[in-house]
């Protein structure tokens, strides 16, 4: 419990400071108090097992994670774009159901909000004791789950499963 509540106080503290960027001692003091409180309340939300973090390979597969996230959010956002500018581009949006092999939670959680996070596709619903995702998507590429699957989440779920499970 206490370690849990430490490693979440180290990451939350860690994340506030690089997205501050700053070392002043204010900042510094006001890092520590919000991840004291944000490790305090949400230890149980965040990390069941916190053993998941002694694993190096895990931090380098997120290292991985991240330009390819960010590649693939400019490539759906200049997708978007152009949909805009043409508006007599024919789209399918729909809702498609997609299958996941993810068990935990914020692994889940990681791979709906990514989904989110795209322009042009939205995570609806998540049937985690069947493995499905529901996802609205802005031009449905194929109407085969298997296919979907691959399509939608293939990239970023074997990468999240290496770094949450």
């Amino acid at each position: 419990m206490i370690k849990t509540r430490i490693i979440l106080f180290i990451l939350a503290w860690l994340v506030y400071l690089l997205l501050s960027w700053s070392l002043s001692l204010g900042d510094l003091i006001a890092g520590v108090l919000l991840a004291l409180t944000v490790s305090w309340l949400t230890h149980d939300l965040f990390i069941q097992d916190p053993h998941i973090f002694k694993d190096l390979k895990r931090y380098l597969w997120f290292i991985y994670y991240i330009p390819l996230f960010i590649w693939e959010c400019i490539k759906a956002n200049v997708d978007s774009a152009y949909r805009i500018v043409h508006p007599a581009l024919p789209i399918r949006p729909g809702i498609v159901k997609v299958k996941t092999t993810l068990k935990s939670d914020i692994g889940l959680v990681f791979l709906a909000n990514t989904l989110t996070l795209k322009p042009g596709t939205m995570t609806v619903d998540i049937d985690k004791e069947n493995g499905f995702l529901y996802v609205h998507w802005v031009e449905v590429g194929s109407e085969d789950m298997r296919q979907a699957t691959d399509m939608v989440i293939g990239k970023f779920e074997r990468i999240l499963k290496r770094i949450f499970e």
